[in-house]
């Protein structure tokens, strides 16, 4: 977590000997690795005194060819004082230096699934990536070895996958190195050979013979001899600090953006730094939420320069973020004189305007977005939010409604952000309508209009859905998605209740938790009731309250995973089509995949042939970037899936889909609890910690399997049968297990009827499905022709 003491450009400082813990995500980063499965990457180096010279030419070298790789980089050394890492500091932020006995250390437990051990010796001339996908063994380079035979060398590249060594062959450090190593490595069947230019040997190339151009790694002996251009190779990387981060900084193409802040920051003294390149670091900090400090960088740098486009753009949006909402409007008005950024800037407009309640400002910039480029989604998108609606007949009197403040999605977004709402207010009784509901979206401020609109109903209920996470609409007046500065909020008189609301941060996700924790801290005493979708978010949520607050968070299961008592539908299994659903989520793809998203396009696609022989295998696409599996999936492996656009279904629809379907495996939160509130068998592809933390709260976590498991695609496939083979089982099985979900459901809704003085919602005990006619269902895989 960041300190108010760091320094504002973003370069962090850290006690002498600090780097990040082994496998550990950042300072500021969410940490959930041990939920999702992500593998911990390292690349690693032994160095003692004498080879430090050629660990900085390696770590320079592979920054400068891989500048979008930046794992965290473990250092081995013979127990060096802290100080002998200082100018290997200066290169790497990501340092983790570590006392070792031998450079054999690296097979070693370290903290890291996978572990990249390179040396000294080597530089690194082209790209690694393909070696960071690796998954299996004991990856090298054998090399020429006495007797006509290849070996591996003890120096030499290697890819560790430390699950297959410490169960084949844990004893591997211990073994001594040379020929002990090989053959250890052969006997326990871990060898993966690579292909040689991966640890390419320099003593080959002899007087002035060039460096082949496919080499990715040229490994120079401690005593060889090597040509005139395998020097200058190595040559090109003696660089000083100075011409080094130039180097970087000036390289086309995308960095890494810690590697980026490392290098570019601080920026020098008395000089300007290229407009490009502080646009480029105010970028990383914008995307980090350290909004501030993105202003302070852009505010100097578009001083008396209106046409920087890019960076006025840039600066607005961050002070957008910071509630700066007519220094923002004036920078992106100015973004807006470019015809390459105009659209795109009315577009930020529209949504400033919109989140203002200036409804035809909005639809007016939206208007103007369209004028310079008509083909732009997000203006087209805010032109038809912003349009004028009829005025109700016969408004409902305030007394009577409950305010709903909550993400109400329209157009072809989130599909599961559509059905939600309607959810919630289904607990509370049948009329969802705006006779007894007053809507309000999370994202709009809540100015003194809003708090009086607020205050004339009966309560106020907020959720449901992943509300606290910082980065969807951010601003500084609470840190996370409600947009309600904290003096309105200590204002609120009507009845306030939290419901079903869930701590929806990434694993690895950097935000800064000091706003949010204050603002959390005051909506929890204020709230009458504060429940969450899962106990994952219970225990995350109470690790930032204080120990007197901590009790009055509660559980309250999403309400889409009680749909079956909301709405009763047939539980009768004729009744369903023979299809499996899958879906996949693409918005924060890094988040999701790491470095793994090709293994899991391949074993999905593998889990997907097979669960075809024994269903109609379909797609349901919750919005229309999910579809990017779909093309993947025909592009690298040949297979073509029929796709559900379920962001162009009515609620009613998309229930009757996934009620209709046999299995659904999906990866967004609501392919899963949607399903399984309407009594389908689901199988998560775990890629964020709230897909388990659900399976945790209803005692099925085999259930979900990691998107980075290595074996997914026979465990996919293997689940989806055994629940295909006997299905009513399985149905029985969710039934069950709603059982307790709805138990806590109802009892939280007798204590809000009381709350919020209303009838109880749900008279009679439980609504029990039972056999009803099919015949909504028919035409469900044809276009939906009714009216939206």
């Amino acid at each position: 977590m960041n300190s108010p003491a760091e320094p504002t450009d973003g370069r962090r400082t850290a006690p002498a000997g600090a780097g990040p813990s082994p496998g550990s995500a950042r300072p500021d980063a969410d940490d959930r690795r041990a939920v999702t499965g992500k593998r911990r990457i390292a690349f690693a180096a032994y160095a003692d005194e004498d080879r430090m010279p050629g660990l900085l030419v390696l770590l320079r070298s592979l920054a400068l060819t891989n500048p979008a790789v930046c794992e965290d980089f473990l250092v081995l050394h013979p127990g060096l004082p802290d100080s002998a890492f200082d100018d290997v500091r200066r290169l790497h932020p990501r340092l983790v230096p570590r006392t070792a006995e031998s450079r054999l250390d690296v097979f070693r437990e370290t903290g890291y699934d996978t572990v990249i051990a390179l040396g000294p010796g080597m530089v690194v001339l082209g790209p690694l990536l393909p070696l960071l996908t690796l998954r299996t063994g004991v990856a090298a380079v054998p090399q020429p070895g006495t007797g006509g035979g290849r070996t591996v060398r003890d120096e030499g590249l290697l890819v560790i996958q430390r699950q297959d060594v410490a169960d084949a062959a844990p004893d591997l450090s211990a073994g001594g190195g040379g020929a002990a190593l090989d053959r250890a490595l052969t006997e326990a069947g871990l060898l993966e050979p690579l292909a040689s230019p991966y640890d390419f040997p320099a003593e080959r190339l002899y007087d002035d013979m060039p460096v082949p151009e496919s080499t990715v790694v040229l490994h120079f002996g401690e005593d060889s001899t090597p040509s005139a251009p395998a020097r200058e190779a190595r040559e090109r990387y003696e660089l000083d600090d100075a011409a080094f981060r130039a180097a970087y900084c000036a390289l086309p193409g995308p960095k890494h953006p810690e590697l980026l802040l490392h290098c570019a920051l601080p920026f020098p003294e008395g000089g300007r730094a290229p407009v490009d390149l502080v646009r480029q670091v105010a970028e990383v900090h914008r995307q980090q939420g350290r909004y501030e400090e993105a202003v302070t960088l852009l505010t100097a740098a578009v001083a008396d320069r209106p046409d920087l486009p890019r960076c006025h753009e840039t600066l607005g949006i961050s002070l957008m973020a910071l509630s700066r909402h007519e220094e923002a409007e004036a920078h992106l008005l100015l973004a807006t004189v470019s015809p390459d950024f105009a659209a795109r800037a009315y577009g930020q407009l529209a949504r400033l305007a919109w989140l203002l309640g200036r409804d035809e400002d909005a639809h007016a910039y939206a208007r103007e977005g369209l004028d310079a480029d008509p083909a732009d989604g997000n203006c087209h998108a805010w032109y038809v939010r912003t349009r004028p609606a009829p005025p109700a007949a016969d408004p409902a009197p305030a007394g009577g409604q409950l305010a709903h403040v909550a993400l109400f999605a329209d157009g072809q977004e989130n599909a599961g952000d559509k059905v939600l709402p309607e959810a919630v207010r289904m607990c509370f009784g049948p009329d969802t309508g705006p006779a007894r509901w007053h809507e309000r979206s999370v994202h709009r401020l809540v100015d003194e209009p809003g708090l009086e609109e607020l205050n004339a109903r009966r309560g106020i209920v907020v959720g449901g859905g992943g509300l606290f996470l910082p980065d969807t609409a951010p601003n500084s007046n609470s840190g996370w998605q409600w947009n309600i500065p904290g003096d309105v909020l200590a204002r609120i008189t009507a009845p306030l209740a939290v419901f079903a609301v869930g701590y929806n941060v990434f694993d690895g996700q950097r935000y800064r938790r000091e706003r949010f924790a204050a603002s959390l801290r005051a909506l929890v005493e204020k709230s009458a009731f504060f429940g969450l979708r899962n106990q994952g978010s219970v225990d995350r949520v109470r690790e930032l309250l204080p120990a007197e607050l901590r009790e009055r968070v509660r559980y309250q299961p999403c309400p889409t995973t009680v749909a079956r008592h909301l709405d009763p539908g047939p539980d009768d299994d004729a009744l369903r089509d023979d299809t499996v659903l899958v879906n996949c989520a693409y918005d924060r793809a890094g988040l999701r995949f790491g470095h793994d998203y090709g293994h899991f396009l391949a074993e999905t696609a593998a889990a997907v042939r097979a669960v075809g022989e024994r269903a109609e295998v379909r797609y349901a696409a919750h919005m229309p970037a999910d579809e990017k599996f779909v093309h993947d999936l025909r592009r690298e492996h040949g297979i073509a899936l029929p796709v559900e656009p379920l962001y162009l279904f009515s609620n009613d629809r998309i229930r009757e889909l996934y009620r209709r379907t046999r299995l659904v495996i999906g990866m967004r939160g609501h392919a899963g609890m949607i399903p399984f509130g309407c009594g389908t068998p689901i199988i998560s592809l775990v890629s964020h910690p709230k897909l388990a933390y659900f399976l945790s709260d209803i005692d099925r976590p085999d259930w979900g399997v990691s998107v980075h498991d290595r074996s997914l695609g026979a465990r996919l496939a293997e689940r989806a049968a055994a629940v295909l083979d006997d299905h009513r089982a399985a149905v029985a099985d969710v039934h069950g297990r709603q059982e307790h979900l709805w138990s806590v459901t109802r009892a939280n809704l007798a204590e809000l009827r009381d709350l919020f003085g209303l009838p109880d919602p749900l008279p009679g005990g439980p609504r029990v499905p039972g056999p009803r006619t099919a015949d909504a269902a028919r035409g469900l895989h044809l276009p939906d022709t009714r009216t939206k």
